[in-house]
């Protein structure tokens, strides 16, 4: 299938053959016949993508200063890689379509095959085909315009405004900005026995908005044109202004202080600086601003949006679904017309010529759409990007990967050894753009959309896979079962019977025909040189350890704080730090005892583990989300033997025995280029496991078993 994208590097844009999207859970599969573009939103981030590197910086200050922090923290290869991983991606655009659902996830009830939809979101894209979280979908009649459903997001977010204005039939409202958001803005508060004035810079908007969705039409610089809206409220000024235009200049919301009448309410939808003048308006008049965010509750709370669970109406009567509903509604009983904002319908293929359009500003537009080949034939297959390599006469490891997120191109993928018996053959992710941006980016042979495309292709005899979490046990078990050598991702798995799932899966691979399968999970610090130096000098225990991690807090809402996605930070990070103790000693651990600081949301991310181990060793892993992110992040001290052992954060190691110092410095390495070499050796060499089963058995059992331990506030026995 076709997408449009463009590449933030140069903003060079093009439709591209990408593979259709999986099915995700809680998604449905949409063929777009419409798509708008939205000049606002989507101009501005073309504008910002041609714009030369200091350009981009200049208009991106939050993204700049991640990038400097990465560079503190990381160094300079880690920051150019994840810088290089967002310019030379496809970037999608878009998020307002309408068209026919094609496939859905099985739990979803509320939609079927053949039924026309609405969607709104950034999964909206403008592509053949998108799959799209259900709470951002309204199901249509099939009789509906879906050219004019297609403004599905625009007229939610308008809709959102309106309601903020909390405004009563017969009151007054003005619109300042006539774009296609204001006069979407105008229809509605028209349809809604609002007196409407509409004020814009072009007087060719206030024209076109006077001639459909307001009453009256002014040119902002008009002289005395705060006069005409006093003398049309009967001198009592507006009930409510709305702001949908977008500017950096103080002006709107200072107007809308202007003419607004005492206690009035100033509506922000657009995008302005709100840094108002407290005089002579805004105090005396005690205005009220408020800011409308998108489309309505639920933007942004991946609890509603992801997961499909709805805010009761009686409690949250508009969501953003609803209002997307309203909107439709009003759309289909002609309520509203919104056929005159269709100023242009670009084909597809023909799609960067609006941009280009857009950006020029070459002729007049409103509301552009792209209009989607529905006849076409479109199959669930493979995309060639690559040519296909020739198998050499020794044994290949070749290459599938099952998700290809920020992780695993900053760490995995510039990792894989460039050599003739290594072969990156397909990738899929969860998106269609991502899965062509790396199978392009890292010459993979072909990237795809479908599992099965990855799993029963019998060229491929290594997975990587490096999804959510909360998808790792399903795919390491499915990897297995087709015969493949597996490299997942920490953590192994979020359950203990999906542990038991994959354990059985192993054993039923060992006594199989497969017998010299392999699995690997990420736990790539035992690999560091600083690592490999003290168990060098120190080797195996007994031994005391005590490993203080400064781990920085992550907002609640966060997808690994998520105990069904991510698992929390217990499963997803604390897992490194059990391997790699496990690793220095040389023994498993046989009890646990956990405690953590009471705090409201209950993350379990500031807790001491004091772990024993079967040779009699003793372990302490300090994980603290509360510390100041300048401390360094990671500090490790081994006793054993007369022997102490320094760790500073991989960067620096010092190693006193008796009495004698040794120090050793280097730039931060903690072990992936080594993990993934020595992995990928041991499959081409034929020489079995590099981290035995049982301690990856084991790392995982006791994530659980920590958690357990601060459920119980008693210390738990590993068996």
């Amino acid at each position: 299938m076709k997408q449009l994208t463009q590449k933030l590097k140069n903003g060079n844009m093009q439709v591209v053959e990408v593979a259709v999207p999986p099915v995700q859970q809680r998604h449905i599969l949409v063929r777009n016949h419409f798509s708008l573009i939205s000049a606002g939103t989507e101009g501005n981030t073309v504008k910002t993508a041609r714009k030369g590197y200091l350009g981009k910086a200049k208009e991106r200050p939050q993204q700049l200063k991640q990038v400097v922090d990465t560079l503190k923290t990381q160094g300079v290869t880690q920051t150019y890689r994840a810088v290089m991983k967002k310019l030379e991606a496809y970037s999608p655009l878009g998020y307002s379509s309408a068209g026919e659902v094609i496939d859905l996830d099985p739990e979803i009830n509320s939609f079927k095959v053949g039924d026309l939809v609405a969607c709104g979101g950034l999964t909206a894209s403008h592509a053949e085909i998108v799959c799209v979280p259900a709470n951002l979908c309204v199901k249509l009649q099939l009789d509906t315009d879906l050219k004019q459903a297609s403004y599905n997001t625009l007229g939610a977010i308008a809709l959102q405004g309106v309601r903020q204005a909390d405004l009563r039939v017969g009151e007054t409202c003005a619109v300042i900005g006539l774009g296609l958001l204001g006069q979407l803005t105008g229809l509605l508060l028209r349809a809604s026995g609002v007196q409407t004035i509409g004020i814009d810079i072009n007087p060719a908007m206030v024209d076109i908005a006077a001639a459909h969705c307001v009453d009256l039409g002014l040119k902002r610089d008009n002289i005395g044109v705060e006069e005409k809206i006093i003398q049309a409220t009967q001198g009592l000024g507006c009930d409510a202004v709305i702001i949908t235009a977008a500017s950096s200049s103080l002006d709107p919301i200072n107007f809308a202080g202007a003419i607004s009448r005492k206690r009035g309410t100033v509506v922000v939808v657009g995008a302005v600086p709100t840094g108002f003048e407290r005089e002579p308006h805004f105090y005396k008049k005690e205005l009220q601003v408020k800011m409308s965010c998108s489309y309505g509750p639920g933007r942004y709370d991946p609890v509603y949006e992801d997961k499909g669970i709805d805010y009761p109406a009686a409690y949250v009567r508009w969501t953003e679904n609803r209002n997307m509903q309203a909107f439709q509604n009003l759309i289909y009983t002609k309520k509203i017309d919104l056929s005159y904002l269709t100023t242009h319908i670009f084909k597809l293929d023909e799609a960067p010529a609006a941009y280009d359009m857009l950006m020029t500003k070459s002729e007049p537009f409103i509301g552009i759409l792209i209009e989607y080949d529905t006849a076409k034939e479109i199959k669930k297959s493979t995309v060639n990007t690559a040519p296909q390599q020739a198998a050499g006469r020794r044994q290949l490891a070749t290459i599938g990967f099952i998700g290809a997120g920020s992780y695993a191109q900053s760490h995995l993928l510039p990792n894989i050894p460039k050599q003739s018996d290594i072969r990156l053959k397909g990738v899929m992710t969860a998106t269609s753009s991502s899965s062509r941006s790396v199978a392009d980016r890292y010459k993979f042979e072909f990237c795809t959309g479908d599992e099965q495309n990855i799993l029963g292709n019998n060229d491929i005899n290594t997975i990587f896979i490096a999804t959510r979490h909360d998808s790792h046990a399903k795919f390491v078990v499915k990897s297995l079962q087709a015969g493949k050598n597996v490299f997942v991702e920490k953590p192994l798995c979020l359950q203990e019977e999906e542990l038991h799932e994959i354990t059985n899966a192993y054993n039923s691979a060992l006594n199989s025909q497969h017998s010299a399968q392999m699995v690997m999970v990420g736990y790539n610090r035992r690999f560091a040189p600083l690592i490999q130096k003290i168990k060098e000098t120190l080797g195996d225990g007994p031994m005391a350890m005590m490993y203080r991690v400064n781990a920085g807090s992550i907002p609640a809402d966060s997808w690994i704080q998520d105990t069904e996605i991510g698992g929390g930070r217990i499963i997803g990070e604390v897992c490194h730090f059990i391997d790699l103790l496990t690793f220095l000693n040389g023994s498993l651990p046989v009890s646990v005892y956990a405690t953590a600081m009471q705090e409201p949301q209950a993350l379990n991310d500031i807790v001491n583990i004091s772990l024993s181990y079967g040779n009699g060793s003793i372990g302490t892993i300090a994980y603290f989300a509360n510390g100041d992110k300048s401390v360094p992040k990671e500090m490790l001290e081994i006793y054993a033997n007369g022997c102490t052992a320094l760790l500073n954060d991989f960067k620096t190691l010092s190693i006193y025995n008796r009495g004698r110092k040794q120090e050793k410095r280097q730039p931060q390495d903690k072990g992936q280029k080594n993990e993934i070499k020595l992995f990928l050796e041991a499959i081409l060499n034929g020489t079995g496991m590099i981290i035995p089963f049982d301690e990856i058995y084991s790392t995982s059992l006791v994530t659980f078993k920590i958690i357990e331990s601060i459920q119980k506030r008693e210390s738990i026995t590993i068996t």
